[in-house]
């Protein structure tokens, strides 16, 4: 996968299901991150920090089932990894075990370094995240673009190069302004894979259910709609209703004599 740093684009959609991530495979997509967004999007938390590390293994398990030839990133969730760097060895090394799956995402720059370092000694592959890390939403004051401004900018250039030295071999850059994003790219030897922060890292990953219009919430300015499966979803659920209100389902077709 490194040797597609500062070559061909890398893409990457999360998946929380086999079916999903079959399709996604089918697609030809690069990489599947079963991310703890699956919090939001699958179990109606209002943030990740309720996933747990059996939530994970859960859905990662369906995932990989699921998926061929996509490489699978599964999150560590909320304090799985940040007690200790025993806990976070045992629990990637967990993840890894339970799920079969190729690689294991964890966030945070510069302070976790020593945990990143201990799991990729141990044999299990780490993609590091930065930037706007949504386990730390309260921490940071909410959802906002992270590294504006000198101080910050170079805070997130030094976590880039931590997370690299020690072992990460791809950083997930989330809501960054672009230039600085080019800058990470540029700088370190990590793939960095895009999610609002521009047209210039080495791979862009969007949330599924966000590029297929599945939920008719909020919509993060970085999201490109391809498809509308909300309204899809609603006229065919709709129909359905009115149709067995009105017996026109079953029809003879769709009964056995």
């Amino acid at each position: 996968m490194l040797s597609r740093k500062g070559s061909r684009p890398i893409s990457m959609l999360t998946a929380y299901d086999c079916n999903t991530a079959r399709t996604i495979d089918e697609a030809g997509i690069d990489m599947i991150l079963v991310g703890d967004s699956l919090g939001n999007v699958m179990l109606g938390y209002e943030n990740t920090l309720a996933v747990t590390v059996d939530d994970m293994i859960h859905h990662a398990k369906a995932v990989v089932r699921g998926s061929k030839e996509a490489f699978v990133v599964v999150d560590m969730p909320f304090m799985s990894y940040q007690t200790s760097v025993e806990d976070a060895v045992r629990n990637a090394g967990r993840i890894m075990k339970d799920t079969n799956c190729q690689a294991v995402k964890l966030e945070g720059g510069a302070e976790y370094a020593d945990r990143i370092r201990a799991i990729v000694e141990a044999g299990i592959p780490v993609v590091a995240h930065i930037g706007l890390t949504p386990q730390s939403v309260n921490a940071l004051g909410g959802y906002k673009v992270q590294g504006r401004g000198d101080e910050k900018a170079a805070k997130l250039l030094a976590d880039a190069k931590a997370v690299c030295d020690a072992g990460a071999f791809a950083i997930t850059l989330e809501c960054v302004p672009e230039p600085l994003a080019k800058t990470v790219t540029e700088q370190v030897a990590a793939l960095t894979i895009g999610i609002g922060a521009g047209r210039y890292t080495d791979g862009q990953v969007l949330v599924y259910q966000d590029m297929l219009g599945y939920t008719d919430g909020f919509t993060p300015k970085f999201v490109k709609k391809y498809a509308d499966l909300h309204s899809v979803m609603l006229d065919a659920f709709r129909q359905y209703k009115e149709d067995v209100a009105n017996r026109a389902f079953p029809e003879v077709g769709q009964t056995f004599k």
